[in-house]
């Protein structure tokens, strides 16, 4: 079990600096990804986390969703996230990696879970993974032929996370779920331009129909929620996690009108971009959008 909530100190790295190189493996603790004035807003995330709390009790906002957070909890966040840890004596250790990191590997990161809390024989066998990941690359810091060994190891965590019992669910048709995951992938190219169903069977080759088939057999929705949703998601972020002005994120959302804009994120979210922002910095007890799983992110949280 956890027995202490920091690295050895020849172990940490800042992860304040740049974002990792392409294949770069880099190793902090979670005080590293927040700001100089705090957690008081969400920081939107430049590269891929893997967040293993170690010490303290509080709570994190992954893309406004708040999850509790004690030993043994384990996040996992993506670029363009936002993210919040809430807890003046919560204690983690940090895996950051580049784009490129895990090329030619054959796992998928996106397959680990956003959270879960970890026990037993999984907890332990998770600690022990990433301290001796956290070791090597402090050990073999700057020594080309070690990238092998850090990009094998975090391989070999990933698979294993991924490999974790999960909730008991009732499965989707699989050409269900890898025509769903086909149009996440479209949409995360195309958001910011089309929100056209028609747009993305069209890319896809397949009808309408079939895609809305296919997205309420894996979250419930239909194809134009889901595509709607990542929209509201992204403008949730910027919003949150930026001073960009209201109407540049309408027009980088494809609203030329920020009347238009307003309406559609009124709408989908509950909350007028403005009041929204004003309130990024009031933690939530619970998600500040309302309860539906965004596109980019298929995988379905554990209970707590």
């Amino acid at each position: 079990m956890v027995t202490t909530g920091q690295l050895p100190p020849s172990s940490r790295t800042d992860l304040r600096s740049a974002p990792p190189a392409t294949d770069e493996i880099v190793i902090g603790v979670l005080g590293d990804l927040a700001p100089a004035s705090g957690w008081s807003r969400p920081v939107l995330l430049d590269a891929e986390l893997l967040i293993l709390v170690t010490g303290g009790h509080g709570s994190a906002e992954l893309d406004f969703r708040a999850l509790p957070c004690r030993p043994g909890t384990l996040l996992r966040a993506r670029p363009g996230q936002v993210l919040r840890c809430l807890g003046p004596q919560l204690d983690a250790t940090v895996v950051r990696w580049g784009a490129d990191t895990l090329r030619g590997l054959d796992v998928d990161p996106d397959a680990v879970p956003a959270y879960r809390q970890l026990a037993g024989e999984d907890e332990d066998a998770v600690i022990s993974e990433v301290t001796q990941l956290a070791v090597d690359a402090d050990r073999h810091a700057g020594v080309p032929a070690a990238r092998s060994l850090l990009r094998h190891q975090l391989a070999v965590l990933l698979l294993r996370l991924c490999l974790l019992p999960g909730p008991t669910e009732q499965p989707a048709v699989r050409a269900e779920t890898d025509t769903f995951r086909r149009l996440c992938r479209e949409v995360e190219r195309g958001y910011q331009h089309t929100r056209r169903v028609e747009d993305y069977a069209a890319r896809l080759g397949c009808s309408v129909r079939t895609l809305t088939r296919a997205c309420l057999a894996v979250t419930g929705r239909s194809a134009k929620q889901v595509i709607d949703e990542r929209v509201a998601l992204q403008a949730c972020r910027l919003l949150a996690a930026t001073d960009e002005p209201i109407a540049r994120i309408g027009r980088r959302l494809g609203f030329p009108e920020p009347t238009n804009f307003g309406r559609f994120f009124t709408r989908e979210v509950g909350a007028s971009p403005g009041a929204f922002r004003a309130a990024r910095d009031r933690p939530a007890p619970v998600r500040m959008v309302r309860p539906r799983q965004p596109a980019d992110s298929p995988d379905r949280p554990g209970p707590a």
